[in-house]
């Protein structure tokens, strides 16, 4: 089953990257597990500052894309373009080094260090090597880049707080943290408000709203309250495939989309 490309009238934020180059793309890009494609020849981009998500229903193929983009996995065929470079097959390190930050569906923290520390670390990993003769107050850079993430995500008074000491949403959020303090270019948000109650999906939607003003995101979710709060434009995946692209109303009223994911 083909593409269906749904004529794309944007909204005013959508807009925001429409005139540049894709910050990120990918051609015919496939994953097979033996017999299996997960992803079959999706192409796929995301403009600079655009807010975009990706829904479908499980086993659609949504995390795998993830695992490519990030370099968790490697795909069997395709490429991914990432600001004019092919990053295709590179480790997750690399990925990373380039401007590709992810959160994960499972909170993925150090829970016995403090929620500084968990930024700190991160922001380390971009500034400096490790100087075992110097500590780490004498980093002012890295100091500031470790509040700033904090106070991005609202959690600079819990700076000396163990992480695992924090709420389900709080730790959600010390991640997305630990993914800003790496400076990225695109930040990728897998399932960020899963397990969270209805205040801490508020708050963790508004926390995405600010990061958006200063950043590209990719976001798997499946919660479409959520989808439809936050997307410029939303991708439909169904059995590895893109079936539909849109805006949020035009993906809504889509039939193939009504049928394979909203269930009517």
């Amino acid at each position: 089953m083909g593409a269906q490309t749904v004529t794309d009238i944007r909204s005013p934020a959508s807009s925001r990257g429409a005139a540049s180059a894709p910050v990120l793309s990918t051609e015919l890009l496939t994953v097979r597990f033996g017999g299996l494609a997960a992803l079959s020849q999706v192409n796929f981009s995301v403009q600079r500052d655009e807010v975009r998500a990706i829904i479908g229903p499980n086993g659609a193929g949504k995390s795998t894309f993830f695992n490519c983009l990030t370099g968790v996995l490697r795909p069997t065929a395709g490429r991914i373009v990432f600001n004019g470079e092919d990053i295709t097959g590179l480790p997750p390190n690399l990925i990373s080094q380039k401007g590709i930050a992810r959160s994960y569906q499972i909170t993925n923290i150090l829970p016995n260090a403090t929620t500084l520390e968990n930024v700190r670390i991160a922001a380390q990993s971009r500034r400096h090597a490790w100087n075992m003769l110097k500590h780490h107050s004498e980093f002012t850079d890295i100091n500031e880049k470790t509040e700033s993430a904090l106070k991005a995500v609202g959690l600079l008074a819990k700076a000396n707080e163990l992480a695992a000491n924090l709420s389900h949403g709080e730790q959600r959020n010390l991640e997305i943290g630990i993914a800003l303090a790496t400076e990225p270019r695109l930040l990728c948000l897998d399932e960020p408000t899963a397990g969270m109650s209805a205040a801490e999906t508020h708050d963790t939607m508004e926390l995405v709203r600010r990061i958006a003003k200063d950043h590209t995101i990719l976001i798997v979710e499946h919660d479409m309250e959520v989808v439809m709060e936050l997307a410029d434009r939303i991708t439909v995946l169904h059995y590895g495939r893109v079936i539909v692209e849109g805006t949020r109303a035009q993906v809504v009223a889509d039939p193939k989309t009504r049928e394979v994911y909203l269930g009517h």
